[in-house]
């Protein structure tokens, strides 16, 4: 949960390019058509043209609106636009919660549960994040779910965990989906469930959730809970390679090193052989595999893994 507080705040609104700041033509909102009335604070926030956000936010607080109270609280605990100032963004944050703002109430938690402003309060983190579950705030609904999975801070309760999880996945949050298909594929909180964990599962790999996505390729691979469809399971499986789990690393060279799903490839096997286990995936059947290849093989595969792993190094 100990997450940057900028992924708080969920904006709603799809928001126009402001009259007084050119957006970057790689803003991904710079074409986007206003769905409501022009919101100048949230666009100029999105677009990092933070002291326009602050001044527009402030007149907006002024008018006692929550959401321009939590953003000016974003502003002073982020340092955007603003000297950093936990203390005046405990303070909007608190009049944001009193006038009713779900996220407000989601940012003054993690303020509670990491001891920002020089206070750790678990208890009162607990508090507020159960009042913006109450207002179907999905990462409160989340966090508050991994607490009563786990016991930390309220009795364990899977059974209310799994309620919070299906409330914030519900809302399109990928992590519960993914921690609700552990759930019904294990049976805990929730009766036992492969066909619902594999459809969890593939929502949540939709939404980019690389755990979900290694996992459903598996059971796609299997035909567990889902059809079974190698050659999707495999192009899955490799996506996930490439984003670095290693887990898939070692899922796809078994792929490649059997031929089921995508051709035989002995190279990229090994190479993807050799990925995961510089990242602590194993696999003593590849091993025997790829010592039973020609030299040229293991030596453009050794290559191939390396300039892989070198350029991950570089972008981390």
């Amino acid at each position: 949960m100990n997450r940057g507080l900028a992924a708080v705040i969920l904006f709603a609104l799809a928001l126009p390019a402001l009259a007084q700041d050119k957006a970057p033509a790689s803003s991904p909102t710079a074409q986007a058509k206003p769905a409501r009335p022009v919101d100048l604070a949230y666009g100029a926030y999105e677009r990092g043209f933070y002291l326009t956000a602050f001044k527009e936010a402030t007149i907006r607080a002024e008018q006692k609106d929550p959401a321009a109270m939590t953003l000016l609280g974003e502003l002073y605990a982020q340092g955007l636009g603003v000297p950093h100032d936990d203390g005046k963004a405990t303070q909007w944050y608190r009049l944001a919660v009193q006038n009713g703002d779900a996220n407000a109430m989601f940012a003054l938690a993690m303020f509670a549960m990491q001891g920002r402003d020089g206070i750790t309060d678990r208890s009162e983190a607990v508090r507020l994040l159960a009042q913006a579950a109450k207002l179907k705030h999905p990462l409160a609904s989340y966090d508050l779910g991994l607490m009563y999975l786990q016991g930390q801070q309220v009795n364990q309760d899977f059974k209310h965990a799994a309620e919070l999880f299906q409330q914030a996945a519900d809302l399109g949050n990928a992590e519960a989906e993914y921690a609700l298909a552990t759930m019904y594929k294990e049976g805990r909180g929730v009766a036992k469930d492969v066909a619902k964990a594999a459809l969890l599962l593939a929502r949540a790999s939709i939404a980019g959730n690389l755990d979900a996505m290694v996992e459903f390729g598996i059971a796609q691979f299997n035909g567990t809970g889902t059809p079974k469809d190698e050659t999707r399971a495999a192009q899955l499986l490799l996506k996930a390679a490439q984003r670095g789990s290693p887990i898939a690393q070692d899922r796809i060279a078994r792929v490649l090193m059997a031929g089921r799903g995508l051709p035989v490839n002995p190279s990229e096997s090994i190479k993807w052989h050799i990925i995961a286990k510089a990242g602590g995936a194993g696999d003593p059947d590849l091993d025997v595999f790829a010592s039973r290849q020609p030299p040229d093989v293991r030596e453009a595969a050794d290559k191939a893994a390396q300039k892989w792993l070198s350029t991950r190094a570089g972008l981390r």
